[in-house]
């Protein structure tokens, strides 16, 4: 009987990260479903939802108590989840939802004990007697060993898996599957596929700035050209200084780097402060020092156009 029961339990037992999704759930509708309260009180004057935000805010997590722990034994996000609540001091092996009463003090102890602390707070606040005084460190004694019982709480929750919160625990209602859970089965092959993916984009763009791709174009053209032959037009113009030999265009401020090939100025010094190991596209030469063409040259083969 007993492993019946140990096997009925382990198969309707909730993960914990399960079980904690479903509290950061409830978490965000609660923000979202407030900041669309906000947004009504928008246009009216300003403080006018202050003084009554905590009657408000409990008066909204009521509603919702309503439709989803009292009426389907499920928070919001248990019920994405596939979760609900189980009486946990049912000795039967079959679901047992949690009773009228447990329903009714879990809203007193959320939504009465958030209220309870959000007006106590602007209460202490706008009164400063000696009375208020003392009944304020009552209330923060108080505060602080249900922050402690909640902590201890979490502690044993990660061990054991079972009520994820202290009001879970002293309700006894714990956490359930609605359905039982079947095993899946999960394929890593689109997962691997973009890991290896991106990896390699990372891989390339560690490495494509590594390369000189204008040395690596002048290699190429440098065993391309012997091979297929290179024009007479084009090398008679480069070698007679009326086209740029890096981009075959007539030369702007004619400049030379030893051999008798021309070009731009902006073209060679952008090229040589690249690669200081620039040489010309046409011959290999190896820069030696980038000179301005003599003036005298340059009128000559002006005046031959």
């Amino acid at each position: 009987m007993a492993s019946r029961e140990d096997k009925a339990q382990s198969t309707h037992r909730v993960l914990r990260i399960s079980q904690l999704d479903a509290l950061e759930l409830n978490k965000a509708l609660e923000q979202l479903v407030w900041s669309q309260v906000t947004q009504c009180f928008h246009g009216f004057q300003p403080g006018l939802l202050a003084r009554f935000e905590p009657e408000l805010k409990a008066l909204l997590w009521l509603f919702l108590w309503r439709f989803t722990v009292y009426s389907k034994n499920a928070t919001v996000g248990q019920s994405v989840l596939n979760i609900q609540y189980k009486n946990d001091f049912s000795t039967t092996l079959r679901y047992q939802p949690p009773s009228k009463n447990q329903k009714l003090w879990y809203a007193a102890c959320t939504i009465g004990g958030k209220w309870l602390e959000e007006r106590c707070y602007d209460l202490f606040r706008n009164h400063h007697l000696a009375s208020f005084g003392k009944a304020k460190r009552c209330l923060n004694v108080v505060v602080g060993l249900v922050q402690l019982g909640s902590l201890i709480n979490f502690l044993i929750f990660l061990q054991k898996g079972k009520f994820a919160t202290l009001t879970e625990r002293l309700l006894g209602i714990r956490s359930v599957f609605c359905k039982p859970q079947h095993v899946r089965e999960v394929g890593f092959e689109y997962m691997n596929r973009e890991l290896l993916w991106h990896g390699f984009a990372e891989f390339l763009i560690f490495l494509l700035p590594l390369i000189n791709t204008q040395k690596l174009k002048a290699k190429l053209c440098s065993w391309c050209i012997p091979l297929a032959g290179a024009p007479d037009g084009d090398s008679s113009l480069a070698s007679s200084g009326k086209q740029c030999s890096l981009c075959g265009e007539w030369p702007t401020m004619p400049h030379t780097i030893g051999c008798e090939h021309i070009f731009c100025y902006y073209c060679v010094k952008s090229s040589f402060l690249f690669d200081m190991f620039f040489t010309c596209p046409k011959c290999g030469a190896e820069v030696h020092s980038v000179q301005p063409l003599k003036s005298g040259i340059e009128v000559s083969e002006v005046n031959a156009l």
